[in-house]
């Protein structure tokens, strides 16, 4: 899939927030989204229904460049044991070793479950599956793979909970209040550099968050994150608090990144549902001579380090993935170099994804442009200008989300 995670995420929820009489139509109508859409390489797709009373998965939907099957097969539950997998994992790739569908030519196969788990026999079985087709099923494609999954399953339990209650204001007021407290002061000064952050949640309470982390009894070394959890309201408002929970009792140990974003990746894998995942960027400064800046970015954006004599700006690719789906996935570090007058700066996809009344995102080139633009001044009135420009560029837009920033710069 020539698409990266947060965008696909982001277009999944798109497709499935529109007015749907069912949840089926939902599905349906997002898979042949999917389907339709050439950014995205997949070739066809099928949607199959658990039933409990016949213990089978039927066919639902299905779409695309592929053989089509018989709309009454039926995958019988206790005969299929890879389906046990799928109710551990979420995600798999294999050889397909029904007879029925390697007549159709179907020699390999992806799946997911989408929806909730229900219990039969005490095993445990997913609501739906999604089987996609592309030409090249690897581990990349089963990364994308869940993160459609988690998406679907999250706007279907929004849906069933919207229809069956509503949140307290109380119970609302006090999570926000709570977030707030884990927040930490806007303005920070470490060594040779001075940091400010801000965050403007969409809602009461939202999923992103920041913070600046003291290490070692020397504090020499000054972790700083940003994160963002999927989706909105409370579920991600927990979420964002329980990881950055998690790495203010890290700080407290010496632990290299990859083995923080490792045990980070494995604990919301644990304890989060499935449907729930979230991106961090985490980097370390020190008080070494050179400037150094180690870093890891798990599915976040790109942070933009601007460079002070040359002008030119770098963007911090991702290093592994999101957090959540994939509980084994690899890390690694990368590093820049500060020199008197850099910048960086950490934000959050509702900046450079809020849209205009005409659906224009703001965009990294305008985020960009307005970083230079006010590279001279402090970095408060950086971070505090960029979010007025952002404000400004959408108001009266049809999408916002929470907004987090975090300037760091190097001012000696």
């Amino acid at each position: 899939m020539a698409i990266d995670q947060k965008k696909l995420h982001r277009l999944v929820e798109s497709i499935a927030s529109g007015k749907f009489k069912t949840e089926e139509e939902m599905l349906i109508t997002t898979v042949n989204e999917i389907v339709g859409n050439e950014n995205i390489d997949v070739t066809g797709g099928r949607i199959w229904k658990l039933s409990e009373q016949t213990e089978t998965y039927s066919l639902l939907y299905q779409t695309g460049k592929i053989e089509k099957i018989d709309t009454k097969f039926q995958i019988d539950i206790h005969r299929y044991p890879l389906l046990d997998l799928i109710a551990k994992q979420r995600t798999i790739l294999g050889k397909e070793t029904i007879s029925t569908l390697r007549k159709k030519g179907i020699f390999k196969y992806s799946a997911s479950g989408v929806g909730g788990r229900k219990k039969i026999k005490n095993k445990f079985y997913y609501e739906y599956l999604l089987a996609l087709n592309t030409a090249k099923i690897d581990e990349e494609f089963r990364i994308n793979l869940n993160i459609i999954a988690t998406a679907l399953t999250s706007k279907i339990k929004q849906r069933r909970s919207s229809a069956s209650a509503s949140l307290l204001r109380a119970d609302i007021d006090k999570a926000r209040q709570l977030q707030k407290s884990i927040l930490p002061e806007h303005e920070y000064k470490f060594h040779d550099y001075e940091l400010y952050g801000i965050t403007n949640p969409a809602e009461i309470i939202g999923g992103d968050f920041f913070d600046y982390l003291e290490h070692g009894e020397e504090q020499d070394r000054l972790g700083i994150t940003i994160g963002d959890a999927a989706s909105k309201g409370v579920g991600a408002a927990a979420e964002a608090m329980y990881i950055a929970g998690a790495l203010r009792m890290a700080s407290g140990f010496e632990i290299k990144i990859v083995a923080l974003m490792r045990k980070l990746n494995q604990l919301v894998n644990r304890i989060f549902e499935d449907d729930k995942f979230a991106s961090l960027f985490y980097g370390e400064l020190s008080t070494h001579r050179t400037g150094l800046f180690l870093y890891a970015n798990a599915g976040h954006n790109p942070p933009i380090f601007l460079k002070s004599k040359s002008g030119e700006a770098e963007f911090l690719q991702p290093t592994g993935p999101v957090l959540g789906p994939a509980p084994n996935a690899k890390y690694h570090i990368d590093s820049i170099n500060f020199a008197k007058g850099d910048i960086l700066l950490l934000y959050s996809d509702g900046i450079t994804e809020t849209a205009n009344n005409n659906f224009d995102p703001y965009g990294d080139a305008r985020l960009l442009s307005k970083l230079k633009e006010l590279s001279k001044l402090s970095t408060k009135e950086i971070a505090l200008g960029i979010l007025d420009d952002v404000i400004k560029f959408s108001k009266n837009g049809k999408y916002s989300d929470d907004m987090t920033l975090v300037v760091v710069e190097k001012v000696k």
